[in-house]
Formats: C-alpha cells, structure tokens, sequence
C-alpha cells in the first residue's frame, strides 16, 4: 500500500459570491422590514399610547370612551403622576385609576385618604388583593373569572339602565357592608359600589374591557362607561406611571411589599407582563416567528431517502485510495487499513479458488481452498489472511506485499 501524502483535494465549499446570491433575497427582506419598522415608529412615537388611555384609537384604548363623555358636556383630564391625581379630587370630580396594581404601597395609602376625604366618586380597575386592602379596607378581592357577557343582578340604576355587560376577571365581596353588588360571575360580584362620606362611592370594576374601542359597542357597555363616568361634571383620568416621582416611598420599598407579604401573597396585585406589552410588538413579534419558521421549511433539505446526485469534481480512484490512506497513516490506524487490505485480498482471492462472496471472510471455507493453490502453509495462510494487526509502518507495508504475492500465486497456479 502505498504510503505517499495525498495530494490537496478540489475545494466543493461555496465561494463567497454563491453564498451572497443565496442570501441576498432574505438579507434585503430583512433590511426592508428594519426600514418599515423604524419609519413607522418614528412616524407613531408622538401619538403612541397604552392600554385604557383615553387618548388612544387602539383596539385597546378607551378614546371612544373619552369623545362620548365630552359630548354630555363632562370635561376629561388625563393625570399621569399621583400628585395631579389627588390635587383634582372632589365632589363634582370621578376619579378613574386604570393600574392600581402598578402604584406602591404609599402611593396607594395616599391616594385613598385623599379620595375618602372627599364627596366625589372614585372608580378603580381591577386592584388585586393587596392594592384592594389599601384603597378599599373591607373589601375582598376574589380570584380571576373569564370576561364575558352578564347580566347586572343587581338594583344599581346604571346597571339596570345598561342591561347585559361584558363583566367578570376579579371579583369583590363585602363582609358586613351595604355595598352594591352587581354583574355576578360564579355567584361573585365583578362591581362593587361602596358608599363613602356624604354623597361620594368608591366602585370597583373587576375588569376593564367594557371600556376598549373595541368592545364599547358591544352589549351595554358604552351606558355602563358614560354611567359610570359620567355621573359628575369633571372625569380625572388617572394612569398610573412607574416613572411618577412620588413611586420612591419614604419607607424605602418602591416594589410594593412593605408590609412584610411574601411575594406569592402580592402576586395578585401585579400586572401580567404581557399587559405592558404594545399590542403591536406581540403581532409583530408573532408574524417574524412565523417568517422564521417559513424561511426554515424552504431552505431545509427534503425529508426522504438519500438520493444519488453527480459529484461537482470527478476524483480519481487512485486519489481516493491515496487520500483514505492518508487518513489512515494520520491516525496511526494500522489496524483498519490491515482489515481493509485483507478483506479486500480475500474477496479477489474467492473469486479464484471458487469460494462464494458470502464465504470469502470465513476461515475454515477460505483457507482449505487457497491452500490447495499455494505452497504455504495452512498456519501462515491464517496469519495472513485472519492475522492480528501490524505493529508498525514497516509490518503493515511487508503485509502488503505478502499479500500481492499470495494472490499472484493463486490467479496462476
């Protein structure tokens, strides 16, 4: 066996000019796509508002809400920090609070001397546990129901005026109270109005979806909000910000759990992470996740079996023989390249003495028919064509030839 290097094979990567026109088509969708997205936030970054902002013309916004109620004549104020909000209050005023849950402790103890103090109405938006135990001591908070269409049940005029609702998600009871309790879900309240001070109620509203754009022509949802909303002269919009100033609470605990609760007993009282989200990016996010999957299923191979194709270089047999020898050299793997050299010699030598293919590698058929061939004897013929692996480089090219030697005798004997 011939131990010379092989010589450097023909490269079959592909050449940089291939692999750009293979990507280009996916690498401009994508330049396209970064192009549209920062247009098009910067075109929406001056008028890009949240969830339940009165401002807002998002399926999840609550300007139609807002239009509504400045058509009966109620002037609406938007307040983003808790002193706005509290500076506002009063008997002609309804305060709306969207995101209890994202105010402290302190600015939750605030906010409810501030209200209790005063003869207006003060609507809250789905507070969880802890936030109800601060803004509405008496209160219960119950767990989370699916929203759906419900009838009021209950003898509150603005429920009785606006018929079915789309009510449920957190629910409220009242142990020892007159509070009025409307739109059951599971036999629960999802509204609660607690009378305070004078003419001044607190309502708690399990959920805010009867306020979406999307969903105030629904059922009677659009008399429930302008009701609600509109039963004084002065609407403060109150949307809670964790970049309010007044968040860092003098006892040192912006996050909420100053009382000493463990963090699975506040776990009501914090908002879903997805409910911060723009409603935008998780579509957005959704359909690149799907072009990812889609740009995958086209560039994978197809599931199958192997198919034989035409090699792009036509490699000589002995390049072939010279390389995998190479590697074997390499390796220092004197035993496969033994085994191979012996399968090989075995298999020609079958064909001349007669023994089938199948029986070529077994030993007592091959050997007896090579040895009625040869002079050698039956003990170095096993050595030779059953033997153990060379020691060296030496003994490996010395069983070469012994075997190029067995097989010339064989084809002319």
């Amino acid at each position: 066996m011939t131990t010379a290097t092989a010589p450097s094979p023909t490269s079959t990567a592909p050449t940089p000019h291939q692999v750009w026109k293979r990507a280009r088509g996916l690498l401009i969708a994508l330049l396209i796509l970064v192009i549209a997205g920062i247009t098009f936030a910067a075109v929406r970054s001056g008028t890009n508002y949240g969830h339940l902002d009165p401002r807002s013309p998002d399926p999840k916004g609550s300007r139609a809400a807002a239009e509504l109620l400045k058509d009966r004549g109620v002037s609406v104020t938007v307040a983003t920090t808790l002193d706005e909000a509290t500076a506002a209050v009063g008997p002609d005023t309804t305060l709306l609070v969207t995101g209890p849950n994202l105010l402290t402790p302190s600015q939750q103890r605030r906010l409810h001397e501030a209200t209790s103090a005063s003869t207006g109405r003060t609507l809250l938006i789905a507070p969880g546990p802890a936030a109800v135990s601060r803004l509405a001591p008496g209160v219960r908070a119950e767990p989370h129901r699916p929203v759906s269409a419900i009838p009021p049940s209950c003898a509150l005029p603005a429920a009785r005026s606006a018929g079915t609702a789309d009510m449920g998600g957190i629910r409220y009871t009242a142990p020892g109270s007159t509070a009025t309790a409307c739109y059951p879900s599971d036999g629960t309240p999802s509204l609660l109005v607690r009378k305070e001070r004078g003419d001044g109620d607190t309502v708690l509203l399990g959920s805010p979806d009867f306020l979406h754009n999307e969903r105030l022509d629904q059922q009677g949802n659009a008399s429930l909000a302008l009701q609600l909303l509109g039963s004084r002269a002065h609407l403060v919009w109150y949307l809670p910000s964790l970049t309010d100033p007044s968040a860092t609470s003098d006892d040192g605990s912006p996050n909420g759990t100053d009382d000493g609760r463990t963090g699975e007993e506040t776990s009501g009282d914090e908002s879903d992470f997805l409910d911060l989200i723009p409603s935008g990016w998780l579509w957005g996010t959704l359909q690149l996740a799907l072009a990812a999957v889609l740009a995958a299923i086209w560039r994978s191979r197809r599931l199958g079996p192997l198919v034989m194709e035409r090699l792009p270089v036509s490699i000589r047999a002995s390049e072939s023989a010279e390389g995998r020898a190479g590697l074997y050299r390499k390796a220092k793997a004197r035993d496969r390249a033994a085994a191979s050299l012996r399968a090989a010699a075995r298999t020609r030598i079958a064909r001349l003495t007669g023994v089938t293919a199948r029986e070529a590698h077994t030993s007592h058929v091959l050997l007896p028919a090579v040895a009625a061939r040869t002079t050698i004897t039956d003990g170095e013929l096993s050595i030779l064509l059953f033997g153990p692996a060379p020691a060296d480089d030496a003994a490996l090219v010395l069983l070469a030839d012994h075997l190029d030697a067995l097989e010339r005798e064989v084809r002319t004997s």
